[in-house]
């Protein structure tokens, strides 16, 4: 194979993680963040708090960013609303709190992250809930997902791009100088093409939703952000091609899922260009998380490279070492030595690629 490599904000051998923090200190967790991806090359990013309640989960959290569009909590889930309410303005002071914290653990961002691209400046992650989840997430009025319209697909792709047009606009006022990475989690886009989104009733399901529908709205929102998109899913299944034909600089999966059948479909991304952002360090303890072979962590990711057959020189260039899901289910202690321990794998593929 034939590598070619985009530039990237962050350096070879990088490392980071993927959202979720535990806890419900956003000051420590932007604090333990910035601190364990400190080293230049690395890439820190803003953490998202769940444990704090509804408004700082994932999707209570992008539904606060929307433009135009308003949620309330209703007991089946988080559903659309005429006006905000009490739920939204929580949700967007939820994430004003957080923003409060990262500008202030990286008022030196000049020394953080970064080292990567033509500039080699600093760079920071920001993630938000991906259109296709957050349809198969979000209600309509009456009660079923808004999957089930596409008219109403179609205004909350629109509404998400205005959203997150103006939250990294805000962003860069925040932390001036800093590349910014658009992080967009899909957990749920396999089962959108799938058709396995189930209805209300939990007898039937959606229809799947046309590839090339999903693919079109996924690149109207990846045109939202000037740098680079990385999109997330830590599921089954992770629709490589389509993500890369959309235009996703990283894919981001758990790579303890991928099989020699996506050999062909992971080597074709990465001579494309793409970034794989590889989920190697379990997210808890209770998943046998012992921590104590950063080289031991990477060698699937040796291995699926020579079955690649691709250089060994551009292994560190081409991978992020990421846990396999958020770190929300962990302890502090817990996340603050994984955050660590990506840092050490991604070091042992430049040390020893091979």
């Amino acid at each position: 194979m034939s590598e070619k490599r985009k530039q990237t904000p962050w350096g070879p051998a990088a490392a980071t993680g993927l959202g979720s923090m535990p806890g419900t200190d956003a000051r420590e967790a932007a604090k333990t963040v910035t601190g364990s991806l400190e080293t230049p090359g690395h890439l820190p990013y803003l953490p998202e708090l769940p444990a704090r309640g509804p408004g700082a989960d994932m999707l209570g959290r992008t539904a606060g960013m929307l433009a135009e569009l308003y949620v309330h909590l209703e007991p089946s889930g988080w559903r659309i609303s005429d006006r905000p309410g009490r739920d939204t303005r929580r949700a967007r002071a939820w994430l004003g709190e957080d923003l409060d914290a990262i500008e202030e653990f990286t008022q030196e961002m000049a020394g953080v992250g970064g080292g990567g691209g033509e500039g080699g400046g600093a760079c920071l992650k920001v993630s938000a809930v991906g259109p296709w989840t957050l349809a198969a997430g979000l209600e309509r009025r009456n009660g079923e997902a808004m999957l089930g319209d596409p008219g109403a697909c179609r205004d909350l792709a629109a509404s998400l791009a205005e959203g997150l047009r103006e939250h990294l606009a805000g962003l860069r006022r925040r932390v001036p100088g800093a590349t910014l990475v658009l992080q967009l989690d899909e957990p749920s886009l396999t089962a959108v093409l799938q058709g396995s989104v189930r209805t209300a009733s939990g007898y039937r399901a959606h229809p799947a939703v046309d590839r090339a529908v999903v693919e079109g709205t996924l690149r109207e929102v990846f045109a939202v952000h000037d740098g680079p998109v990385v999109v997330h899913s830590c599921a089954p299944g992770v629709p490589v091609a389509l993500l890369r034909r959309a235009g996703a600089d990283g894919i981001s999966l758990d790579a303890a899922l991928l099989t020699e059948r996506d050999d062909e479909v992971i080597g074709e991304a990465v001579e494309g260009g793409v970034t794989l952002f590889a989920g190697v360090v379990p997210s808890t303890e209770s998943e046998g998380g012992a921590l104590s072979d950063p080289a031991g962590s990477v060698g699937g990711v040796r291995s699926l490279w020579r079955r690649l057959g691709l250089s060994p020189g551009l292994l560190a260039e081409s991978v992020v070492v990421t846990p396999t899901c958020g770190l929300a289910g962990a302890s502090p202690a817990y996340a603050r030595r994984a955050l660590a321990h990506c840092v050490q794998a991604a070091r042992s593929l430049a040390d020893n690629p091979q």
